[in-house]
């Protein structure tokens, strides 16, 4: 049987990879704060925005999270004036969700903080490196089992205290 790797911290992918994250994610989270939403919020925003009217339903299933979690992100988001409920049209026991204009007004803001931070955090790079990191961190992300482009904090938010 093989003894413990001795390797640096600074030279496993894992724990970089962990360092980063926690970086960025604090970043993001702090400059999110003036808009009055989380890294949470905004993720659930972007799927909206991509897709308005789907059901509580269907957006739990295409982010993969219980009902539960999504009923109170949409509880937070409603009580902030960003999402409503509407019913469903082919439906009446559903509702389906929209954006508020304020959301609409909101969610540029959010992508250009967006923006900014992964700028920040990829100052070092070129075009070419860029693309490669983001080629190589999808096709990891593709490997986890997660529904791609949903952060796996989300199924831990538990309502408008939750860090996803």
């Amino acid at each position: 049987m093989p003894g413990p790797s001795n390797r640096p911290l600074g030279e496993r992918t894992n724990f970089l990879l962990s360092q980063l994250g926690f970086h960025t994610a604090a970043r993001f989270t702090d400059r999110l704060a003036p808009l009055g939403i989380q890294p949470s919020h905004f993720g659930l925003l972007m799927h909206l925005a991509q897709g308005e009217g789907r059901t509580q339903q269907q957006l739990a299933e295409a982010l993969g999270i219980h009902r539960k979690v999504m009923v109170g992100l949409l509880d937070d988001l409603e009580q902030r004036g960003l999402a409503e409920r509407r019913r469903h049209p082919a439906d009446r026991r559903a509702h389906a969700i929209h954006l508020t204009d304020a959301a609409r007004t909101l969610l540029p803001e959010a992508v250009a903080i967006a923006d900014a931070e992964e700028e920040e955090l990829l100052t070092g790079l070129d075009g070419g490196e860029r693309r490669q990191l983001l080629a190589l961190l999808q096709r990891l992300a593709e490997h986890s089992g997660y529904p791609r482009g949903v952060h796996p904090g989300l199924r831990r938010t538990s309502g408008p205290h939750g860090t996803g």
